[in-house]
């Protein structure tokens, strides 16, 4: 039998991770990397273009808990590890994997297509482009990220007559020395930088549009992440979960609108993680606000009648997916909202051979989660899981978009959204019927 040949596109985790995985079975595996560093977005100034890394960013959980599980970080590596620890990391889990001479680095992928049709019952088989020609493979896992391409809102881009940029291109607060700064949103982009540039600048003022939950770094001690850790099993209810997590981040903190910020509505949102910010709030470094009303050149009206001029605006407005190298209609859904129809998160269905590693947000660590993505899509790829018809992915998928709308505040933001408890449950769910299905 022939080894089958795999492409993944991307040389951060994901893709690492999946490589790892897929090369372990025997598999012939190559990946494509844009640029010429391993890591993806946790190369800082990455020359392929796609890192939004900053100068002062740390990972929002902690080393345990971000680690692959047969790859522990170096033990002189700090609780909550920064982009250059991660970096490090990386390239340790590569070389120490033999994964580094797979990747082809400086090689931005041009196109995907198929290169046969299923309807017909031929074997999956999928062209990759680049411009150094064309390559065909039995399979193409998708790790290039979904933090790459900024979403801007036409209101503060094009109105705004300061200085604009989007938290995709913040880098360093020393930038920003005397001027005033503001910053929108209230996810942990935009908390790490209003408490990096409240340091520097004349003024920093925070944008809060929705009421966060805001965990911190460290309890008792010890990190957060280890502490929320405990109550993340399965059989506990996700309702029972949140609560828990929201009654923690209220002794950690107390309430929040005592600082200004809006009164907590029903729906649920993706928590922020960050040790400084409500310090900085409450000793006025920086300042709380919770909307826009209107914006004159560079003079900002907020939803409390009051107005100041600023030279810059900081917009951690998120993300929209940009997969422009995926052949149209291979993927159905709305990716300008950050949505995509793809059974449990990975696979799009009717297209075998074709997957997608690491399109979610969650509530954890995303190492862990890639595992378990990687794992299955081995399963299926060595032929002992068969996915179910195409019917019932859809089906799957319809519910997994409702469950979403019905949990989550209805932005783009949270239209990848997964809570890793019940999500990995449902993948080892799937995974055990799957290879029911093919023994």
């Amino acid at each position: 039998m022939t080894t089958k040949r795999i492409a993944i596109i991307g040389a951060g985790a994901a893709g690492l991770c999946s490589a790892k995985y897929l090369k372990a079975v025997g598999f012939q595996v190559t990946i494509y990397e844009i640029g010429s560093q391993i890591g993806g977005m946790w190369r800082y100034l990455n020359d392929n273009g796609l890192s939004n890394a900053y100068r002062t960013l740390h990972i929002n959980t902690s080393r345990t808990v971000t680690q692959f599980h047969d790859l522990p970080f170096d033990d002189d590596v700090q609780y909550f590890p920064d982009h250059a620890d991660m970096h490090r990391y990386l390239v340790k889990y590569a070389d120490h994997f033999g994964l580094t001479s797979l990747i082809r680095f400086n090689t931005p992928v041009r196109k995907v297509e198929r290169a046969f049709d299923p309807a017909k019952g031929e074997a999956p088989a999928w062209r990759v482009l680049t411009d150094a020609g064309e390559d065909r493979y039995d399979a193409v896992l998708v790790a290039s990220g979904h933090l790459s391409e900024p979403r801007h809102v036409p209101m503060f881009q094009e109105q705004f007559g300061g200085e604009y940029l989007h938290s995709f291109d913040y880098r360093q607060p020393e930038d920003f020395v005397g001027k005033r700064v503001c910053v929108i949103g209230v996810g942990n982009s935009a908390c790490d930088i209003a408490s990096d540039v409240c340091v520097t600048s004349a003024k920093t003022v925070l944008v809060a549009r929705s009421t966060p939950i805001i965990l911190p770094k460290l309890m008792f001690g010890r990190p957060f992440t280890e502490i929320t850790r405990k109550i993340q099993r399965p059989w506990m209810p996700a309702l029972l979960r949140r609560k828990i997590t929201a009654l923690l981040a209220w002794i950690a903190h107390g309430d929040l609108t005592k600082l200004g910020f809006r009164q907590p509505t029903k729906e649920t949102l993706h928590v922020t993680s960050n040790g400084t910010i409500v310090n900085d709030i409450a000793y006025n470094r920086v300042q709380l606000k919770q909307d826009i009303a209107a914006i004159d050149g560079k003079r900002i009206t907020f939803n409390d009648g009051s107005a100041e001029d600023f030279d810059t605006m900081i917009a951690a407005t998120g993300y929209k997916l940009h997969l422009p190298f995926l052949e149209d209609g291979l993927i159905a859904g709305d990716p300008e909202n950050n949505r995509l129809d793809l059974y449990k998160r990975i696979v799009p269905p009717g297209q075998p051979g074709l997957y997608m590693v690491g399109f979610f947000n969650t509530d954890t660590a995303l190492n862990m989660i890639f595992e378990h993505q990687a794992r299955w899509i081995r399963d299926i790829e060595l032929g002992v899981a068969v996915l179910p018809p195409v019917e019932a992915m859809r089906a799957d998928i319809k519910a997994k978009h409702d469950w979403v709308a019905a949990n989550f505040k209805g932005t783009p933001r949270h239209g990848l959204e997964e809570e890793h408890v019940p999500y990995l449950k449902e993948l080892r769910r799937a995974a055990k019927a799957m290879r029911q299905a093919a023994a």
